[in-house]
């Protein structure tokens, strides 16, 4: 979050958002182009369109969330039988078969933390544009924890893709990945882009606009 200088008045300090450094720079200077002393990288305010493509981001990854629950994800082939499953059904097997452990890891990994991430996003990315003052810093913990656990929905595809490479046993047995399985990845990657593109720094404007 940038804030002025207790010190100097007529100076900010910005946080590099490569090598994360605290860097000071000069208000009378603030138009001209300015980078981190540490790592050279250039210090920005905020990020350069930050809500338009979190909004674009989340938008896709909605749009990819459906297929991604509602078509196959794998398809099994044993002695000439083929057999196709989505998420949920994968899930449900387990359940009935008592793997009441996995069904309730992959339940969380790919069905609830892929949706609570984007209702979280969007959350944050409407008190943004409305400028809201309230629940600051529970929003930005908030931000913090969605970003962080966001990646660990690729459990799944990290699972699929090894068996994938293991079962291939030519007539008697083979594991294929299904279209469902493109989108869910799409899904992820598209959220975790969503979180990145996203700058938290914002939920902090209203207050200081405010105080200005």
């Amino acid at each position: 979050m940038n804030t002025q200088s207790s010190t100097d008045p007529d100076q900010l300090l910005i946080g590099c958002r490569t090598c994360h450094l605290l860097c000071r720079i000069s208000t009378s200077r603030k138009a001209l182009p300015a980078t981190c002393p540490r790592c050279g990288a250039k210090l920005q305010r905020r990020k350069p369109g930050s809500i338009a493509r979190t909004w674009a981001l989340v938008i896709a990854a909605y749009i990819f969330y459906l297929p991604a629950n509602l078509l196959p994800i794998t398809k099994y082939a044993t002695m000439g039988e083929e057999q196709m499953d989505t998420i949920m059904s994968g899930v449900i097997y387990f359940v009935v078969n008592g793997s009441w452990y996995i069904a309730i890891i992959i339940f969380a990994a790919s069905v609830m933390v892929p949706i609570l991430k984007l209702i979280v996003l969007t959350y944050l990315l409407f008190s943004v544009n409305r400028k809201s003052e309230r629940r600051r810093r529970e929003r930005a913990r908030l931000y913090r924890i969605t970003a962080t656990i966001g990646r660990w929905s690729m459990v799944d595809i990290y699972a699929l893709t090894i068996l994938v490479a293991l079962v291939k046993l030519g007539p008697v047995a083979t594991i294929e990945a299904g279209p469902g399985a493109v989108f869910f990845a799409a899904v992820v990657v598209l959220t975790m882009l969503a979180a990145r593109a996203f700058d938290p720094r914002l939920i902090w404007d209203a207050k200081e606009s405010i105080n200005e």
